[in-house]
């Protein structure tokens, strides 16, 4: 065993055996994405070496086989940065609703550039590919929390709120709920079961 000292914590320990138990009886190795996901967090937004290698003994996986997951996927980072994961979507839906707006707001409020972390360790700002929720476009993705429908100022704000230590609420800066165009329904507007309610 390679981890230097790495073990997940009493909590992350009852997580990680959560997460094992949905995949069949000798498939656990199925769970090393989870898994890295939850030891990134544990050890401050990365992976150093000895934490890939814990996790490969932990599931019983050639080191090699959990490198090369962790350094394909970009959710994972094998080299420090910021604590607090910026990603800024800017394919095309995102692009065509304003995102370079988004990505300029987030380089002035935090300071710093694509692929950069703040001086303070505290957030990591990276240009991400599709993150699934065009119709919301344009969208950050702070750790695990989605921003949608976002322009200069909204994205500001949330970024000048994380800073302070405050938790903005995700999903629409719009109020949109789900995917519903922003004029509201255009469809489905009255339902059968109790004739109507619009």
């Amino acid at each position: 065993m390679r981890s230097d000292g790495f073990a997940f914590t009493k909590e992350n320990e009852a997580e990680a055996k959560k997460i094992i138990a949905r995949y069949p009886e000798g498939r656990q190795q199925s769970a090393v994405l989870p898994l890295l996901d939850l030891a990134q967090k544990q050890a401050g937004g990365w992976l150093p070496t000895p934490v890939m290698d814990y996790i490969a003994d932990y599931l019983g996986m050639p080191y090699i086989r959990v490198y090369e997951v962790a350094s394909f996927y970009d959710m994972y980072n094998t080299e420090p940065v910021g604590r607090i994961q910026v990603r800024a979507c800017t394919t095309t839906p995102c692009w065509l609703c304003g995102s370079d707006d988004v990505v300029r707001a987030c380089k002035d409020e935090l300071g710093i550039d694509i692929g950069e972390s703040t001086e303070d360790g505290k957030f990591f700002l990276r240009e991400f590919e599709c993150l699934g929720a065009c119709a919301n476009a344009p969208i950050l993705w702070v750790d695990d929390d989605f921003y949608e429908d976002l322009d200069y100022d909204s994205a500001r704000k949330i970024l000048a709120d994380l800073k302070a230590g405050k938790t903005p609420k995700p999903g629409s800066a719009r109020s949109r709920q789900g995917s519903m165009p922003i004029e509201g329904r255009t469809t489905l507007k009255s339902m059968a079961a109790d004739g109507g309610d619009d």
